[in-house]
């Protein structure tokens, strides 16, 4: 029977291995922020803490984004590697339904699921999406899809369906409007909504600097 230590050891390495070749907003370092912001929200929080870096772990082993817009390949792959580990089935449960549940997309929809350890991971995963962290995973995202940085052409799509949302190929700087911006308000923890607030300001204060800067002012 392998120790809780011992299998969040083993997921550790399953995760560096897995994500060895991942773009770097979505990388193993991704992983790791997520991973510590989610621990010290936790400290505030009655929640089970193995449930807590397990999902922080697995959270984004497979981003849909990198497999043709299929959910269920992440799902898969912790399942079966919970599985594996001899981790117990209602905890494998738990866990995969956070990977289900936690990504911004999936605001689009109505979910029944509902935890506090998701709570918390959503918290962590999204404050991963915003301020000076949140700004440069943007703009590293969007160079990898060889997206414009900004068209001021091209409006912020506001009123997207999900699938509009995953499908977009838009310049980096709606990407905050149509998401990093929302955020603040999405915050489920006090933990999560006081270190938001300074992050919502740093993005707002760079958009005014970046605006400045785009029509040749300061």
């Amino acid at each position: 029977m392998k120790s809780k230590k011992q299998i969040l050891l083993n997921t550790i390495l399953f995760v560096k291995d897995t994500l060895k070749d991942a773009e770097g907003g979505h990388d193993w370092w991704h992983i790791y922020r997520v991973w510590n912001i989610s621990k010290n929200i936790a400290k505030n929080e009655n929640v089970d803490l193995f449930i807590v870096e397990l999902g922080a772990l697995l959270h984004d082993i497979a981003d849909s984004k990198f497999h043709n817009g299929d959910e269920t390949v992440g799902v898969k792959l912790a399942n079966e590697f919970l599985i594996k580990q001899g981790v117990n089935g209602e905890v494998i449960k738990h866990v995969v339904s956070i990977i289900e549940n936690i990504s911004f997309k999936n605001t689009f929809d109505n979910t029944l699921f509902s935890s506090k350890e998701l709570h918390v991971l959503q918290d962590a995963d999204r404050l991963d999406a915003m301020g000076a962290i949140g700004i440069a995973r943007a703009f590293n995202y969007g160079g990898f899809k060889n997206r414009e940085m900004y068209n001021p052409n091209v409006q912020p799509s506001l009123n997207q369906t999900k699938e509009e949302y995953k499908s977009s190929t838009a310049p980096t700087i709606n990407h905050f409007y149509e998401k990093l911006l929302l955020l603040k308000d999405l915050m489920n923890t006090d933990t999560g909504k006081q270190i938001a607030q300074q992050r919502h300001k740093f993005m707002e204060t760079y958009l005014k600097e970046f605006y400045k800067e785009w029509d040749g002012e300061g």
